[in-house]
């Protein structure tokens, strides 16, 4: 490994491009400039070895002060992974940091809960860094996800029907775990992959190479290595433009979901009367069917999923289908959902009954990177 220990900090030490880059969006994103704790995930990858090494450049230049915590979860999925956890281990201790290493029996917990291989692993990977935030009492968790990690995001996403909250992707900042203090960043939406390799290569830094990136079974693979570079014949920077397009959307989105929150308050409180076979609020059918649909639906959306403790498998079908209960005077229709939910209208009102209550994972994982 060619990473070596330096020297205390120098403010006046001239830093990369790519370091400046990470600093203007750090300062975009107002992360802190005090020395406290912060988690860093490294898989190992060019991405996440690259977002390490910059941000050891800027605290070695005395741009910025925080403690670095080095985190990785072995998944335990792949034949290298222990020797993958210890080359992370080795990396941080080389440049003087510590790495909190944990496993996970991702395989053997998907098998026993029949449930997804890649969702069990993008859920206890969230897990382990939320406890490792917590022990370690930092408000901030960083990946290393990048501009074509929200391009590849945002066709998959679209590929399923997403609405605009889907297909504003990644977002950089955002919580780490339904109504948490603690953050989960993304400061290098700004790079390319190309750039992060690079990076890795002007520091002298090898990176490892996933196997699983280059297996076409998984979608997200399938468009990388074949969907984007025949969109990339119409148009070479498309990359870029879906990125563009993600943050306008994402922007839109912010406005529109204030708009709906509005909304949800107003149907909760329109003579909420006690509510019937469950603890949830019910909502005031008139007030929903005079409001703009994109506002219901959103309104919708937050209101199941917060009774359900989660999205995962809630999609705009489903929506469609509860929006349908508010035509007409009748009552006793139901509508079903994932996980055994069901939303019900009786007289004037919607209800809903949470059934088993989903963690909220996407659908598409691949190793060291979480949406």
């Amino acid at each position: 490994m060619s990473a070596r220990k330096r020297g205390a900090a120098s403010p006046n030490a001239k830093i990369s491009s790519f370091a400046r880059s990470l600093l203007a969006d750090w300062r975009k994103l107002r992360l802190p400039t005090s020395d406290e704790p912060i988690i860093v995930a490294v898989s190992g990858g060019a991405d996440s070895t690259a977002l390490f090494l910059a941000l050891d450049e800027l605290k070695r230049s005395g741009k910025i002060a925080g403690q670095l915590v080095i985190a990785h979860l072995d998944h335990g999925i792949r034949p290298n992974s222990k020797r993958d956890a210890r080359w992370v281990s080795s990396l941080a201790k080389s440049l003087g940091y510590s790495a909190v290493i944990s496993r996970a029996k991702v395989r053997e917990i998907a098998e026993a809960n029949k449930d997804n291989l890649e969702q069990v692993a993008r859920r206890l990977r969230y897990e382990f860094l939320e406890r490792t935030a917590k022990r370690k009492k930092a408000r901030f968790v960083l990946t290393g996800h990048t501009m074509d990690d929200q391009a590849e995001t945002v066709l998959l996403r679209l590929m399923r029907g997403s609405a605009s909250v889907g297909l504003g992707g990644i977002p950089g900042i955002r919580s780490l775990s339904e109504n948490g203090d603690i953050l989960l960043v993304r400061p290098l939406l700004w790079a390319r992959r190309a750039d992060t390799e690079d990076y890795c290569r002007e520091r002298r830094q090898e990176f490892l190479q996933d196997e699983m990136n280059r297996d076409e079974t998984y979608a997200r693979v399938r468009v990388r290595k074949q969907l984007l570079p025949l969109m990339e014949s119409f148009n070479a920077r498309v990359v870029e433009a879906i990125s563009r397009s993600a943050a306008l959307l994402s922007e839109d989105t912010a406005e529109l979901q204030q708009s709906a929150a509005e909304l949800l308050q107003k149907a909760i409180n329109q003579n909420n009367p006690a509510t019937h076979k469950t603890k949830h609020h019910s909502l005031d059918v008139q007030v929903l069917s005079a409001a703009p649909s994109a506002l219901r639906r959103r309104a919708l959306r937050h209101w199941i999923t917060n009774a359900r403790g989660g999205a995962r498998r809630l999609e705009m079908v489903h929506l469609v289908a509860v929006e349908k209960l508010l035509d007409g005077p009748s009552g006793g229709r139901v509508i079903e959902l994932p996980g055994g939910a069901k939303v019900r209208r009786l007289r004037g009102r919607l209800e809903v009954e949470p059934g088993t209550a989903p963690q909220n994972s996407g659908k598409h994982w691949r190793r060291g990177k979480t949406n």
